[in-house]
């Protein structure tokens, strides 16, 4: 009877031991991340996801792992996290995107995937090209941040017009459009926990995790209550427009900075220089540093007069001002003036005005 007993307690001992952890694990995730009604909505997940069996474990599994990759992203960003919201709200999409940019690229402007994916969004060449971001010999706009993240929004919303929810256009982003479709028609329903589901496969494992990081990293952002404010960020970062030609080196000497710190913000540029390809050009620089720049830099000025006669053109999907103005034996500054332009981004269907000359007019009106 003695040994009954003893058996008896050395069960409940190791029961005991073995079943507290798995208590202190079962905390409500709901509970954990106050904030996931908040990231579900703009994700237009529905909040009865926080219970879903599969995200559950995928939570329990990754959240260390995700929260160490946050933290580090958050030391590497250097102000830029407060630039990309700033631009993305301005877009009218929600700050809360940052947050597939931070699964792309972990905030690191000159990221490169094995895939030659390139920047904070991860955009491949062809991509890039569609969205009108130059690729060329010493300059990859797929790393600047504002231009990279202006093409992003625009390819997300253009997959959210075609699925009509954010977390397919998400999920699209990764996979693709047209795998997006084949999972949606073979589940028959767009239903994120269906078409998330370990077991059906409906899409691929890498997209299924990806929606799952994003959501992760997105609650565990919120619920450290990081807004990237001034506080939070080590500073802010603003944009500025220079000649072509511009070097960092002289730039940087002018701003009293350290010329590998003021090229580490402008990674797009990749010869330690502006191309002089086109007049002006945006650089990045720290705030702090607005009141030195405009004392002590003098941008060339550059009339645009326009030539005498006008023609309407619409966008096709993929044109770009560079080559409509080929095209027209016109100006890329001629169009952005007369069209007011910003930073040269064209919509697909639009019109534009070309400033011609009388030969071209008179050649085309023939």
């Amino acid at each position: 009877m003695y040994k009954g007993f003893l058996v008896f307690d050395m069960l409940k001992f190791l029961f005991t031991l073995l079943f507290i952890p798995l208590l202190l694990l079962s905390e409500p995730i709901g509970q954990k991340y106050p904030g996931y009604s908040y990231v579900f909505s703009e994700f237009d997940v529905d909040s009865d996801y926080i219970e879903n069996g599969d995200f559950v474990r995928f939570v329990q599994k990754n959240e260390k792992k995700l929260r160490q990759f946050y933290k580090h992203a958050l030391k590497r960003e250097n102000g830029l996290s407060e630039m990309l919201r700033k631009v993305l709200l301005e877009e009218g999409v929600s700050d809360l995107f940052l947050y597939v940019s931070i699964a792309e690229s972990g905030l690191s402007t000159d990221a490169v995937s094995s895939k030659s994916a390139a920047g904070l969004w991860q955009f491949m060449p062809k991509t890039a090209k569609h969205y009108n971001l130059d690729i060329s010999y010493g300059l990859d706009e797929r790393c600047d941040p504002q231009r990279a993240t202006k093409a992003a929004i625009r390819h997300l919303n253009a997959l959210h017009r075609k699925f009509g929810k954010w977390y397919l256009a998400v999920m699209a982003y990764n996979c693709g459009e047209g795998r997006m479709k084949k999972a949606i028609d073979t589940a028959r329903t767009d239903d994120l926990e269906v078409l998330l589901d370990e077991r059906a496969g409906y899409l691929p494992k890498e997209t299924r995790t990806y929606m799952k990081r994003i959501l992760l990293l997105a609650m565990i952002g919120e619920n450290e209550a990081i807004d990237f404010s001034p506080v939070a960020s080590m500073q802010k970062l603003v944009q500025v427009e220079v000649a072509g030609g511009t070097s960092f080196t002289e730039l940087a000497q002018l701003l009293d900075m350290e010329p590998e710190r003021l090229k580490a913000m402008n990674r797009a540029f990749k010869t330690g220089s502006v191309p002089s390809g086109k007049k002006t050009y945006h650089i990045t620089i720290p705030e702090s540093k607005m009141a030195c720049f405009y004392l002590r830099y003098d941008l060339p000025e550059t009339k645009v007069v326009p030539r005498p006669h006008l023609l309407s053109h619409i966008v096709v999907l993929g044109e770009s001002p560079e080559s409509i103005a080929k095209r027209y034996e016109s100006s890329v500054a001629e169009i952005i003036a007369v069209n007011h332009l910003q930073d040269g981004m064209l919509e697909a269907d639009s019109v534009l005005l070309i400033p011609v000359s009388q030969e071209i007019f008179e050649r085309l009106l023939q």
